[in-house]
C-alpha cells in the first residue's frame, strides 16, 4: 500500500513531517510505504525556511492508494489555486481516481476543493481559512473546528497540528485501532500542552483564485508569513 505526501516550495513543514512520522511508525508487516513526492523529485524548502528531499517525481507514481495534501501559507494557496490546471492539481486529480483515501491537512482542503475532490463531501480545514472553503459552495464545511472529519474516503484535518490526530485516525481506518494505539504509545503522542487557548473566530477569506486581475485589487493575505 504506498501512501503518498505531494510537496511543493513553502509546504508547511509539519503537515508533512508529522504525518510522515506517524505513517513511518505503522508496522513494517502491514506494508505501508510512505512517500513525499514533488512535480520534478527535487528538493523543496517549507515555509519556515528548512529544505528537504522527496523520493520521487508525479511522473514516476502515477498511482496512490493514499492521497495526503499538505497546506502552506495563504500567499502560496493563491498562487496555486490560480490555475486549475497547473501540474499540482492535475496530478491530484489524477491519482485519486484509483485512491482508496483522498486526505488533507490544514489549507490542503483549498487544493483538494480546487481540484474538484471534496464536492459533496463534508470537510474542514484550518480555522484561518474556513471561510475560503465555504467558497466552495459543492462543500459542506464543518465550522466547529474540529481535529478531522471523516467523508466517504475523504479525510481532513484541522489547522498545522491536527495532522498528528489525523494520521493516526487515517491509521485506524488503513488498518485497525491496536495499530493506530501502538503507534500512539512509540511516539508518546499523549498531548498536554503547557497552555490552552482559544480558537479565534473565522476571519474574512483573502484568498483569490480566480483572476488575477482581481487578486490585484484585494489586500493582505490570510495567515501569511513573515
Amino acid at each position: 500500500m504506498e501512501l503518498g505526501i505531494p510537496v511543493y516550495e513553502g509546504v508547511d513543514l509539519l503537515d508533512v513531517a508529522g504525518p510522515y512520522e506517524m505513517f513511518k511508525w505503522v508496522d513494517e508487516k502491514k506494508g505501508l510505504r510512505t512517500v513525499i513526492l514533488s512535480e520534478d523529485g527535487h528538493s523543496v524548502t517549507s515555509g519556515n525556511g528548512l529544505r528537504f528531499e522527496v523520493h520521487a517525481t508525479f511522473a514516476a507514481t502515477p498511482t496512490l492508494d493514499v492521497l495526503w495534501v499538505p497546506g502552506g501559507a495563504a500567499e502560496i494557496m493563491q498562487n496555486m489555486m490560480l490555475n486549475p490546471e497547473s501540474a499540482y492539481l492535475t496530478y491530484l486529480r489524477k491519482v485519486a481516481t484509483g485512491a482508496k483515501w483522498i486526505c488533507s491537512v490544514c489549507e490542503g482542503a483549498l487544493l483538494l476543493a480546487r481540484a474538484g475532490l471534496l464536492d459533496g463531501h463534508r470537510a474542514t480545514t484550518h480555522w484561518a481559512v474556513v471561510r475560503c472553503l465555504q467558497g466552495f459552495p459543492k462543500i459542506d464545511v464543518d465550522v466547529t473546528n474540529p481535529r478531522f472529519v471523516e467523508s466517504g474516503n475523504r479525510l481532513t484535518g484541522g489547522g498545522i497540528s491536527s495532522g498528528l490526530d489525523e494520521a493516526l485516525k487515517l491509521i485506524t481506518l488503513l488498518f485497525d485501532e491496536k495499530t493506530a494505539v501502538a503507534v500512539q504509545q512509540t511516539t508518546q503522542y499523549f498531548p498536554k500542552p503547557p497552555v490552552w487557548g482559544n480558537i479565534p473566530a473565522a476571519p474574512a477569506c483573502t484568498i483569490h483564485w480566480q483572476t488575477k486581475k482581481q487578486n490585484s485589487a484585494k489586500g493582505p493575505l490570510t495567515r501569511s508569513r513573515k
